[in-house]
């Protein structure tokens, strides 16, 4: 709320709105006229959000889409005065075992953010070559166990399809037996697996040029992200368009007539404090970066 600075009159976009906390801190701060534009594929978490901001009444249009059409759903011509993004699934889909997000209670490999899409974690660890999830498992996860966990999940596979979160995550601990940490030894495989089904990084990649060309000169974006891969690619993208060029360093004159559209206000990036740690311990991981849209070239 800080940094947004919401206030009567404000148009936002809030691209993940989840249960609504969010996207209801606006409209109570933006009244009694501002307006949020909330995106959302998962129809539980519609179901919920719109029960619980029904007293905002037509301040509030939640969109079932994700938050990479951005562009598709304004109004020509209609600009915003500040975008968010909090990244990553929510304490709401984790908790619902059916969901199958979590290692921690049987449910089915499912991790879909919206149910109605075809591809499921079920697909890809039964259907998926060796060399794939192999892949998967090292791009969007980070596992250097990457390669022993596919054999493994591919050995398993051979005697019966894996169809649980639970017989996964056994897979996961018996291929790794020995290299268990502070963390569970499938939390990286869990979470490559979930950013694959649901295209995680290309819908980030594809909002964010989109949100700073929506963005009214002074409005400003923020982004809550929960691993490195994410946060990567939100700090090179506020990297690059806060600067003029974007050259190679050993080139002597500019050639790429790039200018900047934001300037970046947190340099370093914002984390939960203790407190908020110790009441909300899933905060722990998140990192907040925001930037805000400003004037010349590719400004409004």
């Amino acid at each position: 709320m800080e940094v947004l600075n919401p206030a009567p009159g404000k148009i936002f976009v809030d691209g993940t709105l989840g249960a609504g906390g969010h996207t209801e801190g606006l409209l109570q701060a933006s009244a009694p006229d501002g307006i949020v534009i909330a995106f959302e594929v998962d129809p539980q978490a519609i179901e919920i959000a719109a029960e619980r901001l029904r007293p905002f009444g037509d301040r509030l249009r939640i969109v079932p889409d994700s938050y990479a059409s951005l562009s598709k759903h304004l109004l020509p011509g209609q600009a915003i005065d500040g975008a968010l993004l909090d990244l990553g699934v929510s304490s709401m889909q984790i908790d619902r075992a059916e969901r199958g997000f979590s290692f921690l209670k049987e449910g089915p490999l499912d991790m879909r953010f919206n149910p109605a899409q075809p591809l499921s974690a079920e697909n890809i660890v039964n259907d998926n070559s060796e060399e794939e999830i192999a892949r998967i498992l090292w791009l969007y996860g980070e596992e250097r166990k990457s390669r022993r966990i596919a054999a493994a999940i591919v050995t398993a596979r051979k005697e019966k399809p894996i169809r649980t979160t639970v017989e996964l995550a056994e897979i996961i601990a018996k291929a790794v037996k020995g290299n268990r940490k502070k963390i569970h030894p499938a939390t990286r495989s869990f979470q490559a697996i979930r950013v694959a089904v649901n295209g995680e990084l290309a819908a980030l990649e594809a909002f964010l040029p989109q949100a700073v060309a929506a963005l009214k000169t002074g409005g400003r974006l923020a982004v809550i992200s929960f691993h490195s891969l994410e946060d990567r690619i939100v700090k090179q993208f506020m990297q690059t368009e806060s600067k003029d060029c974007i050259c190679p360093p050993q080139q002597l004159v500019c050639t790429c007539g790039h200018k900047a559209s934001i300037k970046i206000i947190t340099r370093h990036i914002r984390i939960a404090e203790a407190g908020e740690i110790e009441t909300n311990p899933r905060s722990r991981s998140a990192k907040l970066r925001v930037a805000e849209k400003i004037g010349g070239a590719n400004g409004n």
